[in-house]
């Protein structure tokens, strides 16, 4: 197996973004072999948005697009996240200033959560919250990036929001407004539909003589 994916190259099916926690495996959630998944895991399982500076996310995402051309990517995040409860209990993060530093890619969900949600809502249901609204903030940052912009013009890339239930071993997917969980026999919802589309519909189109 591992002579032909030397010889035939890496060709896997999609880009996951995933969280750090050692619970939490791509590989084994999708059942996916070597080579069929390319995978890129850290704390909060963060997309920064697109910057002059480089970083491992991003080298990763724009890799996957252009050199490995992908066709989907998804960010998946997960119930029980410690980094969605740094985000909570700041104070937690004094000893971790890089971590807090990271985190700040988060800032929006917390916001959304605070300003969105009711103010008595459960600890155990607002950490729930900051993570699911974390993968739809994490997906408005996708966007940002020149290379899944341009894929997503040309119709060449979905993209997906996964949150995956540690206790039950339950997957759900975001359907562009709300998330919900998968079945084996349901069809697979989708955050973003790969449709090509221009804004201006009429560039390049031939110019009538005077």
């Amino acid at each position: 197996m591992y002579e032909r994916l030397v010889r035939d190259g890496q060709q896997p099916k999609a880009l996951i973004i995933a969280c750090a926690d050692s619970r939490v495996s791509p590989e084994h959630i999708t059942q996916a072999g070597p080579g069929e998944l390319f995978v890129c895991r850290n704390a909060g399982n963060i997309v920064p948005p697109f910057a002059e500076m480089n970083g491992g996310v991003s080298s990763a995402i724009e890799y996957a697009v252009v050199a490995l051309g992908v066709r989907d990517i998804v960010v998946c995040g997960h119930s029980d996240c410690g980094a969605m409860k740094g985000l909570m209990q700041p104070g937690a993060l004094t000893d971790m200033p890089n971590v807090a530093t990271w985190l700040r890619h988060s800032h929006a969900a917390e916001r959304i959560v605070c300003e969105a949600y009711p103010d008595d809502i459960d600890p155990k249901d607002r950490l729930r919250a900051l993570a699911l609204e974390n993968v739809v903030v994490q997906l408005a940052h996708l966007r940002t990036h020149p290379s899944v912009a341009a894929a997503l013009a040309r119709g060449r890339l979905s993209l997906h929001g996964w949150f995956f239930e540690i206790e039950t071993g339950t997957l759900h997917a975001y359907d562009g407004r709300r998330f919900v969980a998968l079945t084996d026999d349901g069809a697979l919802p989708v955050a973003e539909v790969s449709v090509p589309r221009r804004a201006a519909p009429d560039a390049g189109a031939p110019v009538a003589a005077e």
